[in-house]
């Protein structure tokens, strides 16, 4: 388990390890998400819609409503997001961390 204090100024330094796993480098951007348990969650900043370009490239079937885009860039941003979680185990109940 990895662990990082938290400065007067509200800083971490995240272990190297951490940054290694989840590609952040200098610079890199990332947000923070409360999820249905009340817990947070970090993930690296994917950046802005235009960051989607070329999601769609190589399709044979391409979307024609709303409905079937949005579940294609719903798919695209749940694989992306897959790829960046961390194989860490979430602690039990009174588990000490």
């Amino acid at each position: 388990m990895h662990t990082a204090k938290v400065t007067a100024k509200g800083q971490i330094t995240l272990p190297a390890e951490i940054r290694k796993v989840m590609g952040l480098k200098s610079g890199s951007r990332v947000m923070f998400f409360q999820d249905a348990d009340g817990d947070f969650v970090m993930r690296p900043r994917i950046g802005s819609i235009a960051d989607l370009r070329g999601c769609f490239a190589g399709l044979t079937d391409v979307p024609k409503t709303d409905e079937e885009t949005n579940e294609l860039l719903h798919r695209h941003a749940r694989e992306l997001d897959e790829a960046t979680k961390s194989k860490a185990r979430k602690l039990s109940d009174g588990e000490a961390a």
